[in-house]
């Protein structure tokens, strides 16, 4: 249930326009290597289900922003349709999926990176703890 609740917590963070006050990952149990899979592994089943809002819910609130008129689920919608398009894009995305529930998980206060072969985001896995989730980040 500890994990359900940070999701909850989360997406009523994410309702309120992310307000909520970053929390320390060292005074939160909730900050671990598993919350850390579990937000990861949701942003890669957005990726393969070509859901760009599904992955802006993952993402930390300063990447969320609309950029050149375009909203972010816009922006990961396409960044989906583009990995998805290449002939090898849905392989790596699932040999992440896969991956996840094995790969070297770092927390070091309120950052956490995971080891995976098809970084998530500019070459990089890494996630900021904040309202009782992990976000992914640059």
């Amino acid at each position: 249930m500890p994990v359900r609740r940070s999701l909850v917590a989360c997406a009523v963070a994410l309702a309120l326009g992310g307000a909520a006050a970053p929390l320390a990952a060292a005074d939160d149990a909730g900050a671990t290597a598993a919350t850390l899979r579990t937000a990861a592994t949701r942003v890669v089943t957005a990726l393969l289900n070509r859901d760009g809002a599904g992955a802006c819910a993952v993402l930390n609130a300063p990447l969320t922003a609309t950029e050149h008129g375009r909203t972010c689920a816009q922006r990961w919608d396409e960044r989906s349709a583009t990995l998805l398009a290449d002939r090898h894009g849905a392989a790596l995305l699932r040999a992440d999926l896969r991956e996840i529930a094995t790969a070297s998980v770092t927390v070091s206060g309120e950052h956490g990176s995971i080891a995976l072969s098809t970084p998530l985001l500019n070459g990089h896995s890494r996630f900021y703890w904040t309202a009782n989730c992990w976000m992914l980040t640059r």
